[in-house]
């Protein structure tokens, strides 16, 4: 008597798929490091000696507990000295090889690996320029080998820590078996303009120094079951808001001699309003639905910014608890502080295997990023 097993043979496409999702990136590990000191909004009010009622209520109802800012040194009379560009360069120089070394070195630890086994670095930075850049920095800074591939990605904004995970999983998926890092490094502290413009208090209560690195790495042949247990990278979804364009900005003020950094008032709702549109087009590549996700984590962008993105994505609260966490412990960290929270989902160990996860940011251009992740 001969027995037959009915057992279905993948076809050419199922096979294809299977090979696909293999080789995706893994995020093996993540560090994040911030400057020395904290300060609450009261102190930096008390600091600056805020007086404007107006200006008292933006810092008051900023949702924001606490940031941690680098404020300028004292003159012999007690007063904060002025910094002009060249000063505030220097500074970002300095805060972001700290951070991001800082950064880097947490993530490696994370992941069980070390320096010599970096292959890849791409650094993030938005908050001042350098030449060479913060790869070139870092790598002298951490011994890690000089024929590291690099790639520095500046100016992008708030969006941009996205923008080069997406360049820095490529990297990885083309490179199986070797480990790729980012790092987003913003020393806000270097970007502040001091006047009596509303413009400026909105800009000046939000932001904090912070930097945050990711470790990545696709497996190499059939090391598909690797042990790490970070999520996959799927895909990534982006969208640019070309009627909001100038909405934010930071260029050159010719008043105060140096950069400053513009938002519109209006941009949580242009945010909020095409957050629907670029997130279920991401999802509907892998077939799913917003209520397949577990896992929300967004930038950090301002409570009317997060508010807007919950609302119109149909979120609750508790879908962005760790965002609202960074922006109340850390203010707004620009390009890393997606990472933040999701150093902090990590740590309430809810995460279990199958979930998916999508990551978003938003930024200048108007610019809405996007990425879906599964654990």
């Amino acid at each position: 008597m001969t027995l037959t097993l009915n057992v279905p043979v993948p076809g050419p496409l199922e096979l294809l798929r299977h090979e696909t999702i293999a080789s995706n990136p893994r995020i093996m590990g993540v560090g994040t490091a911030v400057t020395e000191q904290s300060y609450s909004q009261q102190e930096l009010l008390d600091l600056f000696e805020i007086t404007d009622p107006k200006v008292r209520s933006v810092f008051g109802n900023s949702a924001i507990a606490r940031r941690y800012l680098t404020v300028p040194p004292r003159t012999a009379g007690g007063a904060f000295a002025e910094e002009p560009q060249g000063a505030l360069l220097r500074k970002h120089k300095r805060l972001a090889v700290g951070m991001g070394a800082r950064a880097v070195g947490a993530a490696l630890v994370d992941a069980g690996i070390t320096l010599a086994d970096v292959d890849y670095l791409c650094c993030v930075t938005s908050t001042g320029f350098l030449t060479p850049g913060l790869t070139a920095l870092l790598i002298r800074e951490l011994g890690i080998d000089p024929s590291c591939h690099r790639v520095d990605v500046v100016g992008m904004g708030c969006n941009a820590g996205l923008n080069a995970l997406n360049a820095t999983a490529n990297w990885a998926k083309a490179n199986p078996g070797r480990v790729a890092v980012m790092v987003c490094a913003e020393a806000c502290s270097a970007a502040y303009v001091m006047d009596s413009t509303m413009r400026t208090a909105v800009v000046n209560s939000l932001f904090g120094d912070g930097a945050a690195a990711i470790a990545l790495m696709a497996p190499a042949g059939d090391d598909v079951d690797a042990e790490h247990s970070g999520p996959q990278i799927l895909s990534f979804a982006s969208h640019i808001i070309t009627d909001a364009v100038d909405a934010m900005r930071y260029d050159w003020d010719d008043e105060q001699s140096r950069f400053s950094f513009f938002l519109d008032p209006g941009i949580p709702y242009v945010v909020g309003a095409h957050a629907e549109s670029v997130v279920d087009r991401l999802l509907a590549g892998a077939g799913l639905r917003r209520r397949s996700i577990r896992h929300w984590l967004v930038h950090s962008g301002g409570k009317k910014v997060v508010d807007a993105v919950r609302v119109n994505l149909g979120l609750t609260r508790h879908d962005v608890r760790h965002t609202i966490e960074v922006l109340r412990d850390y203010g707004n960290l620009s390009s890393g502080s997606f990472l933040f929270s999701y150093e902090r989902l990590l740590r309430e160990r809810v995460v279990a295997p199958g979930d998916y996860g999508v990551l978003m940011t938003m930024g200048p251009g108007s610019t809405i990023e996007t990425a879906l992740v599964q654990w």
